[in-house]
């Protein structure tokens, strides 16, 4: 009886953040508010519980990279990189498309890819304005691509933070085991892009040479806090390379690089905090409050039961059917809940003495991947869906399925190639 009322609180929450009628941190809060309400009643889940079921190492790595974000962003680097990579192109579209893409990608390696996507696409659609080009495939290429190469490491993408805090992978083994991966995807999605949306890109600048006459000098508002910051964020990757060797956890790295950046460029603090992202934190919190709730119910035990027998079946099977489906929720969801609810279940099945190290790679890119199947399927998406919005093409969920659902579709077909050639590889 508890285990199908607390399933019905969270997929009933998960109903609503999809249908988009109340925004999904109020949707997160009301739902943990009524699954701990739930949990005090019938005595199975209470306060302690569900703080103690927050993961702070998933917040605390989250929170930290969002304070050097928030301290380079003022500071104009990523207006002078994106017209930069304008010039580059000389009014080139395809050449423009796979730059920004590129700088959009390597940017999301290292940092948040909704926080990548939210600083370089409004810099894209003014680009795009100053070339008299429709932005729609450029803000699409950004997002899909920074979906894809947030995949790559442990700090690129939201899922990826929550399976490595849970699984004890460390970001060494994301570039080891998940880049690989997705510089193959990310080389044969830029290839895809281009074919799709072939005939935008055809349509040349009327004036090519126009972001060649922008003063590059004044979109650089304060390069000595920019190069402080860069320098501490450096050192935060180089440290993550090295985590587990000098047992620090990449939360603590993230924290501690942050209060370094404030103590060194000492901005105005009430400024750079409003500009953190808290609805994405507490969206976060009360996820893992959720989820809690389900675990004190049952829920997962059950659940990873039932699995359990699954663990009969070949591996490999088992690896590619939890991409594809992984993939298929994360288009229709959000990657960030699936992911948040999926992992108790994998945790369960290796208290039960199935070797999931393989499945949680699977996870890593069905929950990747997926997300670049639907305007809802991550929130970088949605991000570029709305700045588009304010354009004069904006994005539709039409034109999302024929361009973004393909490369969701290329992407996990690639990667289960590549999962079952190197399985032993992901086995370790």
């Amino acid at each position: 009886m508890l285990a199908v009322l607390t399933t019905l609180i969270f997929l009933g929450c998960l109903a609503l953040i999809f249908a988009g009628k109340l925004h999904r941190t109020i949707t997160a809060v009301s739902g943990a508010v009524v699954m701990v309400g739930l949990g005090l009643a019938f005595g199975f889940y209470g306060e302690e519980a569900a703080i103690a079921a927050i993961d702070f190492q998933t917040i605390g790595l989250l929170l930290g990279m969002m304070v050097l974000v928030s301290l380079l962003e003022p500071t104009g680097f990523f207006t002078y990189l994106a017209i930069r990579v304008g010039r580059w192109a000389r009014g080139d579209p395809v050449r423009l498309l796979v730059l920004l893409g590129t700088v959009t990608t390597i940017l999301s390696l290292f940092l948040d890819n909704v926080t990548t996507v939210v600083l370089i696409a409004p810099v894209t659609v003014l680009i795009c304005e100053l070339l008299d080009v429709s932005p729609a495939p450029f803000l699409m290429a950004e997002a899909l691509l920074s979906d894809t190469g947030g995949v790559g490491t442990l700090v690129g993408d939201p899922p990826n933070v929550l399976i490595g805090s849970a699984a004890g992978l460390s970001f060494q083994a994301f570039l080891t085991h998940a880049l690989p991966v997705v510089a193959v995807v990310w080389l044969l999605a830029v290839v895809l892009l281009l074919y799709l949306f072939r005939a935008e890109l055809a349509q040349r600048p009327a004036d090519g040479q126009v972001i060649q006459k922008l003063d590059l000098s004044k979109a650089l508002d304060d390069p000595i806090v920019a190069r402080r910051v860069l320098v501490v964020l450096g050192v935060i990757v180089g440290l993550f390379f090295v985590h587990h060797l000098i047992h620090l956890s990449p939360a603590f790295i993230a924290l501690a690089g942050a209060a370094v950046a404030l103590v060194w460029v000492r901005p105005d603090v009430s400024k750079t905090l409003a500009q953190i992202e808290w609805s994405v934190l507490i969206f976060f919190m009360a996820l893992f409050v959720m989820v809690g709730g389900l675990e004190a119910a049952g829920v997962f035990d059950w659940v990873a039961g039932l699995l359990t027998g699954a663990g009969r079946f070949h591996p490999v099977w088992l690896g590619l059917v939890t991409i594809w489906l992984v993939a298929l929720l994360s288009a229709i969801i959000d990657n960030v809940p699936i992911t948040i609810a999926l992992i108790p279940v994998l945790q369960g099945m290796a208290e039960n003495g199935v070797n999931v190290t393989p499945l949680w790679w699977a996870l890593v890119f069905g929950a990747g991947f997926g997300g670049n199947g639907t305007i809802i399927g991550s929130t970088a998406n949605i991000v570029a869906v709305s700045l588009s919005e304010r354009t004069r093409a904006p994005i539709t969920a039409a034109l999302w399925s024929r361009r973004g659902l393909p490369v969701m579709v290329m992407a996990c077909a690639v990667t289960s190639l590549l999962y079952v050639l190197f399985f032993a590889w992901f086995q370790r």
